[in-house]
């Protein structure tokens, strides 16, 4: 009797089909990150501590903020004392970050941190001066994040500050692990090993992404995604600061016109792209059916004086 083959990971197959990164990045606005060293289940709201009003008051919360995620955080030596709790927005400029401490994930019953983030209340923690870099390690939700994120936390917390990383739950794009995620400017980047990380560190601190890892912003729709790739790729403009979204419409059913603005050059880059499908494959380790992936392709790219 012969055994089945292993089947490949999710992140394996991605990588050999060349399915391309950009476009990538989980469009999210608000993030709210809480400490929990326990079991990740596959929904952080169905985590152990969240149970009955605590997951309630959670679910109102990110319905209020949505486009939202829930992010479970830990750090390899177990909970810190107090309990820490990390929320903040990733606009395409301005973006901050706060902190709570608290004594116990019930104490999440007492915040409102929906008010706080939508601006009809000054945020009550105190501000995160520092970047997080969050690397996903959730292996309940898929085995690569496991596999490939496991060894991208520890060298990322070997280079940067280590109170700057945090393991992750759930960020988006299992297929592209390892994942990183930079907050607060919500920089996505996949398919990163850790032989990547100096370089990917040594574009932050410069002001910089590097783009050849580089899936996208969360704070832009996937279409602004694709054109914002694209013209950096096209340009060389690697500055985190260096485009700006002037506009975007919708000129078909699957087609967008997209404007980035270079302030500093006063120069206006118009870029058409088209929403296809992929052919088809299974998007996670745990998929039973293919899948044909949405890909944004830009058709035009034109620029003229601002």
């Amino acid at each position: 009797m012969s055994s089945r083959p292993a089947r490949p990971f999710c992140a394996e197959v991605a990588r050999a089909a060349e399915e391309p990164l950009e476009a990538t990045a989980s469009r999210i606005e608000h993030w709210l990150l809480v400490e929990h060293s326990g079991y990740w289940p596959y929904e952080p709201l169905d985590a152990a501590p969240f149970a009955g009003a605590v997951r309630e008051h959670l679910a109102a919360q990110l319905a209020a903020l949505r486009p939202a995620r829930l992010v479970l955080v830990k750090r390899p030596r177990g909970r810190t004392e107090p309990l820490r709790v990390l929320y903040g927005s990733t606009p395409e400029q301005g973006g901050r970050f706060h902190q709570r401490e608290l004594e116990g994930h019930a104490d999440l019953l007492e915040l409102d941190l929906a008010s706080e983030l939508l601006g009809r209340g000054e945020p009550a923690g105190a501000p995160v001066d520092d970047p997080l870099l969050l690397v996903c390690t959730h292996g309940t939700r898929d085995r690569c994040c496991a596999r490939y994120g496991q060894a991208l936390y520890n060298e990322v917390a070997r280079q940067a500050d280590p109170e700057w990383v945090w393991q992750a739950s759930h960020v988006g794009g299992d297929r592209f692990a390892g994942n990183l995620v930079v907050l607060p400017e919500g920089l996505y980047f996949g398919r990163v090993g850790p032989d990547d990380v100096p370089a990917v560190l040594a574009s932050y601190a410069a002001g910089n992404v590097e783009l050849p890892l580089y899936r996208g912003r969360s704070c832009h729709s996937f279409a602004v995604q694709a054109a914002e790739g694209h013209v950096r790729r096209a340009t060389g403009l690697a500055g985190i600061d260096d485009l700006r979204l002037a506009g975007t419409r919708r000129t078909g059913p699957h087609a967008f016109t997209v404007e980035l603005l270079v302030e500093q050059a006063g120069v206006l880059h118009s870029v058409r792209v088209e929403r296809e499908l992929g052919e088809p494959t299974l998007l996670t380790c745990d998929s039973t059916e293919l899948a044909r992936p949405r890909r944004y392709r830009v058709r035009s790219h034109g620029e003229r004086p601002a």
